[in-house]
């Protein structure tokens, strides 16, 4: 059966996201960190041993293998910063398509805005309704103002004044008023009675016909 209609072939798996392989370099970074710093500790032993070791063919032997783990470290070293460059360009790959995603969600909202405002000033806020909608209410809040007046009327004052009443009004209060000055300076009723009723000479002072005291 294989040979005649042929092996059908696996699915292929989904590309990985960029979130996903920026992931796993961080991994594979810190695991490159590890083996360097394991590589630092071994350097730092041989280090020691060099200022310890006498021996020229000893210290020779030391220098070598230093120079081995150091040729190491530095691969190492070299690996990481590639990984590191690449996780840095997935990072701002990734930045980017979300910067456009969240682009074009807002160019789409704006323009879904746009179509509902249209609609809207269409359908519901036509100019013409608007201005008629101003012109009824500058007249309802004009007879409003007219009704008002009308009941802040008071209608206990009489209408029939005329010009004549008027002045014969004024005359009576002054009449009146001169009157009440008249009275104010004649002399009050308390003097009045400790005055003699006909008065027929002056009061005489002291010492005029009377004799002065003798020894005085």
């Amino acid at each position: 059966m294989n040979r005649v209609f042929g092996k059908k072939k696996a699915p292929k798996a989904p590309a990985p996201t960029l979130s996903d392989a920026s992931a796993g370099l961080g991994k594979r970074t810190d695991h490159l960190d590890t083996k360097i710093a394991a590589l630092d500790k071994e350097l730092t032993a041989f280090k020691t041993k060099l200022r310890t070791t006498t021996s020229p063919a000893a210290k020779k032997n030391i220098q070598k293998r230093a120079m081995d783990v150091l040729k190491r470290k530095r691969m190492y070293e070299s690996q990481r910063d590639q990984l590191m460059g690449q996780q840095f360009n997935m990072d701002q790959a990734a930045f980017g398509i979300e910067s456009a995603k969240a682009t074009i969600d807002s160019v789409a909202a704006m323009k879904s805005a746009n179509v509902q405002l249209k609609q809207a000033i269409q359908k519901d806020l036509k100019i013409d309704d608007v201005d008629d909608l101003a012109d009824d209410m500058a007249e309802l809040m004009e007879e409003m103002n007219e009704i008002n007046d009308a009941m802040g009327r008071n209608f206990a004052t009489p209408d029939d004044i005329t010009a004549d009443d008027l002045d014969a009004e004024l005359d009576m209060l002054e009449d009146e008023l001169e009157e009440d000055e008249v009275g104010e300076s004649a002399t009050p009723s308390y003097l009045q009675e400790s005055l003699p009723a006909n008065p027929t000479a002056t009061p005489q002072t002291v010492g005029e016909d009377e004799p002065a005291l003798a020894g005085l």
